[in-house]
């Protein structure tokens, strides 16, 4: 394949909602420009993007994947990506690959949950945006609805540069506002159209949407503005140089309008691509973080040193690894030996790839802006930044809300048990967004993602992909034993078995200390009660027996021992009949001090509509928490709860159902408090049936 010049590049990350036609307007894109001979549809599961196994079942994107078209000598780099809650982080990441997010938008449903979340990821990452209207052909598909909601969402930046011709099934083309140009198409999905005049029943939209886009247009440039003052309008010669400017800067939103499934107004949106889109050099610089912790930039340039970018992984099982990576400035060849700023690691480069889908075509080298993909490299993962040594920056990485829910995991056979860590492993390369741990408490393998369909499909992938199968159940919640009293009492171990006996005496106080103090032993003896040696011993079985606990076999904390007294023998006494000994004080002192169990509480944030921001409130009040406050944070609110953990571990599909997935909520962990006395009764029975 022929190295194509950076100015002649464009790299789009096609996003948006679920099921508004990213997939299948890829698809087209790369039929409609000759990429491929046939169009792939989603229902018969062969288009480009979605290869996945899983994802053809489902008829769902799970990760985003990468192909490219070529189009009136310019290489167009397109990332598909998810739009479904569940995977949509997967779109942030591979949102730092690209200069333009191309906003896919239901011309049925409008502007639906994850298309306002996918523009935040935009507009934090200072791309360029535009939007495209899909299923323009389809029952109550209506343009004028779809706009109105896309100017009140994102204002007036928001302005078409296309009006249809035809609605739902009359959709027959349509009108360039630039070029003032109308294309009929054909009935088939061969995408041939004819160049006509605009016919007389549109004149009127035209020229009202037309001079909408004129204005705003002028408003970005002061030479522009006079030429319109003084002609009233502007040439379609300074249309396209002021859309181009005005579009790189953010101050235009330009809309598109197709058909995917009949290939209607998909070349004019390659046009669009190639003449109005930034190319790479004309990308805002990259977030960057000094060696020294410092804000800095990354500028692309095709002069500058040379840094590259890996912004997604995919671990192929025949393959291998796979980074996909931006070259952010320079040029790369397949035999590049790098330094990888991040890991402090030197990587030499093999073979470089241009990736269509899951299929690869070897390159000699790739230029400042493009995209590719590098088989193998040894210590690099998704979000590192290599360079030269001219490079002193890395690209600032990607934040990632914190799990919303978790899942205990276990093997289901032996043979599974010794494979399940490299499996996993393979996987989390793959996606970020997802967590695997260990409790230190339960012991329990914790699996850890955005939602219950994001754990299904990482254990569908576990089985298909790595012949490993697991078990799910919801985790255990990390309850605590602690005392609200005191205690004076005595350890007292003796046994004569012949020959020497074992002999160990301690006396010991116990109290509470402040939530969270942990475990403190005070040694006060005088005298040579007990003699030194034996002391460790005697703090070594109190907190042996604390970490088996006392009510219901959870670890006991945040109380103080205080050991002042006790007796020796001579012969028998050992460190093992004092260990013993202080084990038995404890549980002597558990009795007397007043123990209850303690549960951790979670700070909650939740970021909802402003709508529904009482009927969350109503539910934490409801799952035992305590409202901290609310805030608004531009169109969303933020309501603040602490809430018991063992409340919130169902919590994610309620907070989906209850906001019709327009809600989202972060939490960790901020202290124990006690479990009201009825709950505690039943947790501690169940235990006790558990062992």
């Amino acid at each position: 394949m022929a190295t194509v010049e950076s100015d002649k590049i464009r790299n789009i990350g096609v996003v948006g909602h679920g099921d508004a036609g990213k997939t299948s307007l890829v698809s087209t894109l790369l039929f409609a420009s000759g990429d491929v001979n046939r169009l792939g549809k989603v229902e018969e599961g062969n288009t480009v993007t979605d290869y996945d196994e899983e994802e053809i079942e489902r008829q769902v994107t799970l990760t985003s994947s990468i192909a490219h078209s070529r189009w009136k000598d310019h290489k167009i780099n397109l990332v598909d990506t998810p739009g479904y809650s569940a995977f949509v982080q997967d779109a942030k990441m591979t949102l730092l690959g690209v200069d333009t997010a191309l906003v896919v938008v239901d011309a049925v449903e409008g502007i639906e949950v994850q298309t306002e979340q996918v523009c935040e990821f935009a507009n934090d990452l200072g791309l360029a945006r535009a939007f495209v209207l899909t299923k323009m052909d389809k029952p109550r598909a209506d343009f004028q609805s779809a706009i109105d909601s896309l100017q009140e969402h994102f204002g007036r930046k928001v302005v078409p540069v296309q009006l249809p011709m035809g609605k739902e099934e009359g959709f027959k083309g349509i009108v360039d506002l630039i070029s003032s140009k109308a294309y009929l198409y054909g009935g088939n999905n061969e995408g041939k159209f004819k160049e006509s005049d605009i016919p007389e029943e549109f004149k009127a939209d035209t020229s009202t949407f037309r001079e909408m886009l004129v204005e705003l247009v002028a408003e970005s440039d002061d030479v522009l503005m006079e030429q319109y003052f003084e002609d009233g309008t502007l040439s379609e010669k300074s249309m396209r140089i002021g859309l181009r400017k005005s579009f790189r800067e953010g101050a235009i939103y330009p809309v598109f309008c197709v058909s995917s499934s009949r290939n209607i107004g998909i070349k004019q949106l390659l046009d669009g691509i190639v003449n109005v889109f930034p190319n790479p050099g004309e990308r805002r610089p990259f977030k960057a973080i000094s060696k020294q912790g410092d804000e800095a930039e990354i500028v692309p340039s095709i002069d500058g040193p040379l840094a590259v970018y890996i912004f997604k992984t995919i671990a192929d099982p025949f393959a291998g690894r796979i980074n996909i990576l931006r070259v952010i400035s320079g040029t790369l060849k397949s035999d590049s030996t790098l330094k990888n700023l991040t890991q402090n690691q030197s990587e030499r480069f093999g073979s470089l790839q241009i990736i269509q889908g899951k299929g690869h075509q070897a390159v000699s080298e790739l230029l400042s802006g493009d995209i590719g993909g590098v088989l193998k490299l040894k210590n690099t993962g998704t979000g590192d930044t290599l360079g030269d040594s001219n490079v002193k920056a890395t690209v600032k990485q990607v934040d990632f809300p914190e799990p919303a829910i978790s899942f205990a995991v276990e093997p289901r056979t032996r043979g599974d048990e010794e494979k399940i860590s490299s499996a996993i492993t393979k996987v989390l390369e793959e996606d970020p967004s997802l967590r695997f741990s260990r409790d230190n408490q339960t012991q329990e393998f914790l699996l850890s993602g955005t939602g219950q369909v994001h754990i299904e499909v990482v254990v569908n992938r576990l089985k298909k992909r790595y012949g490993v199968e697991v078990d799910l159940r919801p985790p255990k919640v990390p309850y605590r034993e602690t005392i609200l009293g005191t205690a004076d009492v005595q350890g007292k171990h003796k046994k004569q078995t012949g020959g020497h006996g074992q002999f160990g005496d301690c006396r010991i106080r116990m109290e509470p200390t402040e939530r969270g103090a942990g475990f403190d032993f005070q040694d006060k003896i005088f005298g040579g009660a007990i003699p030194k040696g034996y002391i460790p011993a005697v703090e070594k079985g109190i907190k042996e027996a604390a970490v088996k606990g006392f009510l219901a076999g959870f670890p006991v904390v945040d109380f103080r021992v205080t050991l002042y007294d006790g007796s020796y023998h001579n012969v028998d006494s050992s460190e093992m009949a004092f260990k013993i000994a202080g084990a038995l004080a404890f549980k002597k002192g558990m009795e007397q001090a007043r123990p209850v169990l303690i549960e951790p509480v979670m700070n909650i944030e939740v970021y909802v509509p402003e709508a529904f921001a009482g009927d969350v409130m109503g539910d934490f009040n409801g799952r035992r928490g305590k409202i901290q406050g609310m805030d608004g944070k531009g169109t969303m609110q933020v309501v603040r709860a602490q809430v018991p953990l063992a409340e919130m571990l169902t919590y994610a599909p309620v907070l989906t159902s209850m906001t019709g997935g327009r809600g989202s909520y972060h939490m960790e962990q901020s202290h124990y408090e006690i479990v009201p006395p009825h709950l505690a009764e039943k947790i501690v029975k169940e235990a006790k049936e558990d062992n």
